[in-house]
């Protein structure tokens, strides 16, 4: 069986988000590592080359393939921002109607950068997100 592709690494987070060549997303994502290791109360670990998590969970699928993943985290992309593990909570549909203006994809939530959303309602999916992944009750949907 294949090794993840994405785990996690010995490598700094802050120096990753200091090598970030876009002032915005290299702004924007101090503000998430501070803000995202405020609430998790975990220390911040680079998963890959490009993402910043705290805290992990462990899977495994009906296939038997298992792993571990970032239980929350982002990763400044020239694009925007992707934030991770913020969508699979119970509640977070009705704080995602409140965010602002992001997007959605499978397991991501997507921000062109942080003062379009408003930051409070992202706390509260942050630290509902964060306790839903390293729970027991989460499942892989």
């Amino acid at each position: 069986m294949a090794d993840n592709k994405t785990a996690p690494t010995t490598a700094s987070p802050a120096n990753y988000i200091d090598s970030v060549g876009n002032e915005r997303r290299r702004q924007d994502g101090e503000h998430l590592l501070a803000l995202m290791g405020r609430i998790t109360g975990e220390e911040a670990v680079m998963w890959g080359p490009s993402m910043v998590g705290f805290g992990s969970y462990h899977y495994k699928y009906a296939t038997g393939r298992e792993g571990d993943a970032l239980a929350v985290g982002f990763s400044p992309r020239s694009a925007n921002l992707a934030l991770y593990g913020l969508t699979y909570a119970p509640g977070a549909d009705e704080l995602l109607g409140k965010l602002g203006q992001h997007k959605t994809g499978a397991a991501c939530l997507y921000i062109n950068k942080l003062d379009d959303v408003d930051l409070d309602v992202l706390e509260q999916l942050i630290n509902l997100g964060h306790r839903y992944m390293v729970s027991e009750n989460f499942t892989q949907a």
